[in-house]
């Protein structure tokens, strides 16, 4: 029994070498290449994306705000600064407004957003705005305004914030106009304005 067990297990000795020298030749599979990482294309490295979200509630239905203040050039009435469409018809997407070359590039029934071109010699900043009647009830509704930007370019976080406070500032009185013309009222005199850029 005993040498049974042993040819047994030289069979099997014998029978995995024959296998191995008949079986093709195992390689180690070459080690992966790392590419070396191809340049993004992104002109700003480290963005410091903002977002600031404003609105205000208004005594009317939202159809009838936005047929109101709803019109691409309606900011020239309620921020009060000179508005023409320089291409295409104003509410059609890709119209553009003289307000910083503005340029419409998406609208709904009730709302539109809007961007800023890329500028010579001064940093992109990536500015969106969108304006929106929203529905509250059947006789109110809320005006919501976002704008969305990069302000990484500024010197620190102190400059950041300021400049956030500052956009805060001028649209939520941008808001307020929109609601007093909303529902039907007439704009105080406008303050005296220094020049200087609008976003």
């Amino acid at each position: 029994m005993r040498y049974r067990t042993l040819n047994l297990a030289a069979a099997s000795t014998i029978a995995f070498v024959s296998w191995s020298a008949a079986a093709p030749a195992q390689t180690a599979a070459p080690p992966a290449q790392t590419a070396a990482a191809a340049p993004s294309g992104i002109v700003v490295a480290a963005p410091t994306y903002a977002s600031i979200l404003m609105e205000v509630a208004v005594n009317k239905p939202a159809a009838d705000v936005w047929k109101r203040v709803g019109k691409f050039c309606d900011i020239g009435e309620w921020l009060r600064i000179p508005c023409t469409i320089t291409s295409g018809k104003d509410g059609d997407v890709g119209a553009i407004r003289s307000v910083a070359n503005e340029v419409l590039v998406g609208r709904t029934e009730l709302s539109y957003t809007y961007t800023q071109p890329v500028r010579e010699g001064r940093p992109y900043n990536l500015y969106h705005g969108t304006l929106e009647a929203r529905p509250v009830t059947a006789t109110t509704s809320k005006l919501v305004y976002t704008l969305f930007f990069d302000n990484s370019m500024l010197a620190d976080d102190a400059a950041r914030a300021a400049d956030k406070a500052r956009r805060n500032l001028q649209f939520t009185q941008a808001l307020e106009n929109m609601k007093i013309l909303a529902e039907g009222g007439t704009l105080p005199p406008a303050p005296a304005r220094g020049r200087g850029n609008r976003d």
